[in-house]
């Protein structure tokens, strides 16, 4: 019986459910998709036939691609499940370290483990469940991201702006659109620099293979990094850190790309204890979304990571 699979691991979440099945006597011959049907009569078809297209089913220890490979009794199947879509937020009295806040927008200081927004497996616990505990969003983005017009990684800290109303939204996604905004980060990074200062342009766009990371790539995005050195350890180094675009993972991938990855970065970088991402997203000057008054927003860098040095 010939077989289309693949070695490769399929995608899986820490949040993913995994369920495990032993294909008896009256599963030989049929439809991989069709017998799981059979044993998980809420999920559909459909969604079975995506997971398997997705490579989040193995067949024997095999990664399998195809909803219609047939069955053989003995055959044992692997099936991570992801959690449901989160479809309502819950309001959540959680302390905010708030920089600036009106009528029009928000800003805060995330702390550094706090998720942005909800998403499965992370229902609770993020700053929108926060902020909609202090005040009201904008519509935009409801109910998942009201008023997300930018975000930080779950491991980095620092300024982050929220807009209230849907006027003040828009104003800000087009500053950030148009790059006429400058965000400031601090990062710790390992190894010596030995140049005071240096320019990062190297395109950024998602990993070939590993979907949920971004590498440096000739058909990527074109993404700028300048930094400073601010202070020098014997096997680690303070930067200032300019962004001149907004890719995903930028500080991170550009980083480690100049074989300084940072800190505690424990997807780009060294496998090393770290008690966490030394990223720091420091300053953000801004003009006002509905003033156009000039605003200079600062996060204090947390303890933790202050004596990183």
């Amino acid at each position: 019986m010939k077989r289309e699979s693949s070695n490769e691991s399929p995608m899986q979440a820490a949040s993913d459910t995994l369920k495990s099945f032993d294909a008896d006597d009256s599963a030989a011959s049929q439809r991989l998709d069709r017998w799981l049907a059979q044993q998980l009569p809420d999920v559909s078809r459909t969604q079975i036939q995506t997971l398997i297209q997705t490579r989040r089913v193995q067949v024997n220890g095999q990664t399998v691609v195809r909803p219609s490979q047939p069955l053989a009794a003995g055959d044992r199947i692997r099936l991570s499940l992801p959690p449901a879509p989160v479809t309502h937020v819950e309001r959540q009295a959680i302390p905010l370290e708030i920089l600036y806040e009106d009528e029009a927008f928000i800003a805060v200081n995330k702390s550094a483990g706090m998720v942005v927004y909800p998403a499965p497996g992370h229902a609770q616990g993020t700053l929108v469940n926060a902020l909609l505990h202090h005040t009201t969003l904008a519509g935009v983005g409801a109910p998942i991201r009201p008023g997300i017009v930018h975000r930080l990684d779950r491991g980095t800290s620092g300024v982050m702006v929220v807009a209230k109303t849907d006027a003040a939204y828009h104003a800000l996604i087009r500053q950030f659109k148009e790059r006429s905004l400058k965000k400031i980060y601090l990062a710790w990074v390992w190894g010596a620099l030995g140049e005071a200062r240096g320019r990062i342009e190297a395109p950024i766009g998602r990993h070939p293979v590993q979907r949920k990371r971004m590498a440096v790539l000739q058909t990527g995005k074109p993404a700028v990094t300048e930094f400073i050195v601010k202070k020098r350890l014997a096997d680690r180094t303070l930067l200032e850190i300019h962004l001149l675009t907004g890719r995903t993972h930028q500080v991170r991938v550009h980083c480690a790309y100049i074989k300084h990855p940072v800190v505690g970065d424990q997807e780009y970088g060294r496998k090393t204890e770290a008690p966490r991402m030394m990223l720091h997203a420091w300053k953000l000057h801004l003009d006002h979304p509905l003033t156009g008054v000039s605003l200079l927003l600062e996060a204090p860098p947390p303890a933790q990571f202050q004596l990183a040095g």
